[in-house]
């Protein structure tokens, strides 16, 4: 199959250098002098895969876009909608999208498929590829479990015949509204999860669970299925950003917490913003969301405004546990 990555971060070009192992055309696009393909074009390789001769880095998107029956789109969630106009330029009638990336657009609560579907791609062709993983497991041959979900059930279970292989097992979603939510959220919680390594790491199984109903709610009242929550999507990427020390989420909280600065992307940040957006749009409670945000966007020293939004939560009112 024809694939072309656009977007040659660490997803992006572990996606090539994973899909050119299953025997595919891989095209890696990466925009001209940022640092991430300029380092790849210089050496072939990065600080987590050497991308294979076989794959064509380029930075160039029409060539990029032409050359694919199948485009791979990881990069950071909020660039989404405009990088979206840039693709739409070029023909991409019958072409697949899969997006492997995790967010919810700021200022309007959009998921990320819809903003594919709003720029003129149809439903049937959008597909997304999320859950647990850590490229710096994956390339030492240590496997997970991933899913795939579209609206489309025939392309879903063409893409996991496409993508399954030793190293990642692919279930087939039911639910691409809880699975995309679901994916967005869990970054948010892995902010929380790094709080709390510094202030109260024990909390962190509670966390788990109460982080799990919270966006089991938001998805219930968007109208997608609660149990999506407790899937791969979310649920079960929690080994990967709650207490990995690769998760950037996890690092940024921790580094909050301490009243340092993260310098990497972490996409919680973002998210916790469109969730509050989605809360309140659907009169949901949110109170992790909540706290993160506050912790993130506040004025202030950073330790201390952490301690204290976490601590909040101790303080609110009794209920019972599957309150919805």
């Amino acid at each position: 199959m024809r694939i072309s990555v656009l977007g040659c971060g660490r997803w992006g070009s572990f996606i090539a250098w994973y899909l050119s192992r299953r025997g595919n055309k891989v095209y890696n696009w990466g925009p001209a002098g940022d640092p991430s393909y300029e380092v790849l074009k210089k050496t072939g390789r990065n600080e987590y895969v050497a991308l294979d001769e076989k794959i064509t880095l380029t930075c160039d998107l029409r060539e990029a876009v032409e050359h694919a029956e199948l485009i791979v789109i990881s990069i950071s969630s909020q660039g989404l909608r405009e990088f979206m106009g840039r693709i739409m330029q070029y023909p991409v009638e019958g072409k697949v999208f899969v997006l492997c990336m995790k967010g919810i657009e700021c200022g309007t609560g959009k998921r990320l498929s819809e903003i594919v579907v709003e720029s003129g791609v149809s439903p049937a062709d959008v597909a997304v590829w999320v859950g647990p993983g850590h490229i710096q497991s994956f390339v030492q041959n240590i496997p997970n479990c991933m899913v795939i979900d579209s609206l489309n059930e025939a392309l879903k279970r063409e893409l996991v015949k496409e993508f399954k292989s030793d190293l990642i097992r692919f279930y087939y979603g039911e639910d691409l509204l809880g699975t995309e939510i679901g994916a967005a959220a869990k970054n948010v919680m892995g902010i929380a999860a790094g709080a709390l390594d510094v202030i109260c790491p024990p909390l962190k199984g509670p966390l788990m669970s109460r982080g799990a109903r919270e966006v089991a709610r938001l998805i219930k009242a968007m109208g997608g299925n609660e149990l999506s929550a407790y899937g791969l999507a979310h649920l079960g990427d929690y080994e990967t950003t709650l207490f990995s020390p690769y998760s950037h989420n996890r690092k940024y909280g921790e580094m909050l917490a301490k009243g340092e600065r993260f310098d990497k992307l972490a996409e919680g940040v973002s998210t916790s913003a469109a969730m509050r957006i989605l809360g309140k749009r659907y009169g949901v409670d949110l109170p992790i969301t909540d706290a993160v945000y506050n912790a993130c966007y506040g004025r202030g020293d950073d330790a201390k405004r952490c301690k204290e939004e976490l601590g909040k939560l101790f303080k609110r009112p009794e209920k019972t546990e599957m309150y919805n």
